[in-house]
């Protein structure tokens, strides 16, 4: 129930910055915004999809509770980083702020350094199975 409360929040957030805040209000809607909106609005439904999808196994710290292979996991390990960033990508082209692709890329880099943090600890907690689950996956 606590994710739900966190994911409304985050909804009406969002929502508050294109019909509360002037600058961005104001802003014309053009097909790139649009777009922008679109790209964001299924990449933070994936979000929500792959942390529903890994339950329990969830954790902000990296830790192997469980090998979670079902889902958007049979084809990503890491669907919340790789969604995030489609979300964050959907919000930039939408607010219209190019300059924060700089900021998406360095955000990118540490999701990367931590995705191989959490391989390491899921490694060294299941073995082989994880090296199986690692071949028929991407990043």
């Amino acid at each position: 129930m606590r994710t739900s409360a966190v994911v409304i929040a985050i909804v009406v957030a969002i929502l508050a910055l294109f019909f509360f805040v002037p600058v961005l209000r104001d802003q014309p809607w053009t097909p790139l915004r649009i777009a922008g909106v679109i790209i964001a609005v299924i990449g933070f439904g994936l979000v929500v999809t792959a942390r529903v999808q890994l339950g329990d196994s969830f954790s902000v710290t990296p830790q192997a509770k469980a090998l979670v292979t079902h889902g958007l996991y049979s084809k990503i390990r890491n669907p919340m980083f790789i969604f995030v960033d489609v979300t964050l990508f959907g919000l930039i082209l939408a607010v219209n702020f190019p300059w924060l692709l700089l900021l998406l890329a360095l955000w990118t880099f540490a999701q990367a350094r931590q995705a191989g943090k959490e391989s390491k600890v899921l490694y060294d907690k299941f073995g082989q199975t994880y090296l199986d689950y690692r071949k028929q996956t991407w990043f």
